[in-house]
């Protein structure tokens, strides 16, 4: 189990597969969840909620194979008190070493009356039933009252006290629609460790959302309350306004421990920018800039006195130095003449893990960009990376060929040539109100598929007039939103790669029509 032997390390329970892959447009494959897995391992996380197991197969499917094949976290999987659900989690997360299984029911007034209809004490009794049925199949349970923070505090005490009967070993209390404030919930958790019987031998739990811009805020005061885990996800992301950002908490308890009870977390904090951008690339969110910890800005300085300030001291205007989280301002810059040893290096450096076999495929694909730009920088090996990922799941449709047109005084124009993966090639031209339009409309003629384009968005993501740059795109189909990202010096290509990887994922999708997707009330716990 993930207690830990110090009283005072705080455990990082990490969601970002979870409630962080909840969020709108955040969705991930397998195997870019894997990915994700991975560096949260090499962070240092002590917990990974990998998923909703009952959810759907694919969620299962990629709880298992995290469960399977990254070491180190315990890893979690979802559930709500009902046994269908507990014996999936238990199916997906049985083969780690550190297997647990999180179970959660709804307890606040609002919910029972308009979500649940149940009376208080069939919420306990289900409340019971669910974490006795998962300590049936593993010693290390957690429990959530969902909305807890707005259930009256003598109904709680009472749900959370037979939780801890029924042999519950970490008891989390959500403010699951980031309505508390911080003085309000610290006093949730006081207020359970002086009227909870048996309290003292779980662990409280805290997991804030962001509807306010509190999560933080409130996660660091129930840890001033004895809270000894905190649920967070790397960049915040989550449903709605996110969930609690981890890195703010980790880089919190790091420079403002003593005014938290002395707590400590085990995060090697320097890999905390590479594991953002890597969620960041992975999801294709753009980071705000002003992003605390892991932002472009967070640790620039444009005003004069602050430029004068930090020459004469850093300490005048910056708390933290930036090699702490990993945003050391110097590059190594690759070239086509650099070695697999020195790509290697900054590849783990970046926090990535690599094969050797990915490494030798990751070579020749640096070069080709390496003979199109002079340097090749962080965000470009990143792109890389992340390219190489998506690359798993090629096809069907690949682009052979494409030409556009577009002047002030003529209508944009494009022509695509796609190959298909079973032989067979398509030609198609369309005309649209730009040339990103234009080619959208000649991809969709020659996939043959029924799409609407909602948004674009391009962004560079090194400098220079060599730069690479990324577009992003979402297309609605049946009401449904689905987004594509694509990478190139052009723009134009960028533009047609995005295009094309959201094609492929819906032909792919159709495809796996016969995957029946489980049907269940709700998301999660929060």
């Amino acid at each position: 189990m993930s207690t830990p032997s110090d009283p005072n390390q705080l455990i990082v329970f990490d969601t970002t597969l979870r409630d962080g892959e909840q969020s709108p447009g955040c969705s991930m494959h397998t195997h870019e969840k894997l990915r994700v897995g991975e560096a949260l391992a090499a962070l240092g996380v002590d917990v990974i909620e990998a998923g909703f197991p009952i959810a759907s197969q694919g969620d299962f499917e990629s709880v298992r194979e995290i469960a399977r094949r990254i070491e180190g976290p315990t890893i979690a999987g979802l559930a709500r008190c009902q046994s269908g659900d507990i014996d999936r989690a238990w199916e997906a997360v049985k083969d780690n070493p550190r297997p647990r299984i999180h179970v959660f029911l709804a307890t606040s007034a609002i919910h029972r009356e308009h979500k649940l209809k149940m009376a208080k004490e069939e919420i306990v009794r289900r409340a019971v039933a669910g974490v006795e049925r998962a300590r049936e199949h593993c010693e290390d349970v957690e429990f959530s009252p969902e909305d807890a923070s707005r259930t009256e505090p003598d109904f709680l005490a009472e749900v959370v006290e037979k939780a801890i009967e029924a042999g519950a070993t970490t008891l989390n209390i959500p403010d699951t629609v980031g309505y508390s404030v911080p003085h309000e919930y610290g006093e949730v958790f006081a207020m359970l460790r002086r009227t909870v019987r048996g309290i003292e031998h779980v662990v409280l739990s805290a997991h804030c959302h962001d509807d306010l811009g509190l999560a933080v805020a409130n996660s660091l005061a129930a840890v001033q309350n004895g809270a000894r885990q905190v649920e967070c996800t790397i960049n915040g992301i989550g449903e709605r306004a996110g969930n609690a950002a981890l890195e703010e908490i980790v880089m919190g308890v790091r420079m403002r421990g003593e005014a938290l009870d002395g707590v400590t977390t085990t995060i090697e904090t320097e890999r905390l920018c590479g594991v953002s951008r890597m969620l960041a690339m992975i999801t294709g969110t753009r980071l705000p800039r002003n992003k605390a910890i892991v932002g472009a800005n967070a640790f620039a300085h444009e005003s004069g006195i602050h430029q004068h300030g930090v020459l004469s001291s850093r300490a005048t205007y910056e708390i933290m130095d930036p090699k702490w989280v990993g945003a050391d301002k110097s590059q190594l810059v690759l070239g086509k003449h650099s070695g697999k040893h020195a790509v290697r290096d900054r590849v783990r450096a970046l926090g990535y893990s690599i094969t050797e076999e990915s490494l030798e495929g990751l070579m020749p694909r640096l070069k080709a960009l390496a003979d199109r730009k002079k340097s090749i920088y962080d965000r470009d090996l990143e792109a890389l990376l992340v390219e190489e990922d998506d690359a798993a799941l090629d096809g069907p449709w690949k682009l052979e060929r494409l030409h556009t047109s577009a002047g002030t005084d003529s209508q944009a124009t494009a022509t695509v040539v796609l190959t298909h993966a079973e032989g067979g090639k398509r030609t198609e031209a369309a005309v649209g109100d730009g040339p990103v339009h234009a080619v959208f409309e000649s991809i969709r003629l020659a996939a043959g598929v029924e799409l609407s384009l909602k948004e674009f968005e391009v962004r560079n993501l090194t400098a220079g007039e060599d730069a690479q740059g990324e577009a992003i795109v979402d297309v609605t189909r049946d009401g449904r939103t689905y987004r594509g990202r694509g990478l190139s010096t052009d723009i134009i290509e960028a533009s047609a790669e995005a295009i094309l990887d959201v094609v492929n994922r819906l032909v792919r999708m159709d495809a796996r029509a016969e995957d029946t997707t489980i049907a269940y009330a709700g998301h999660g716990a929060d």
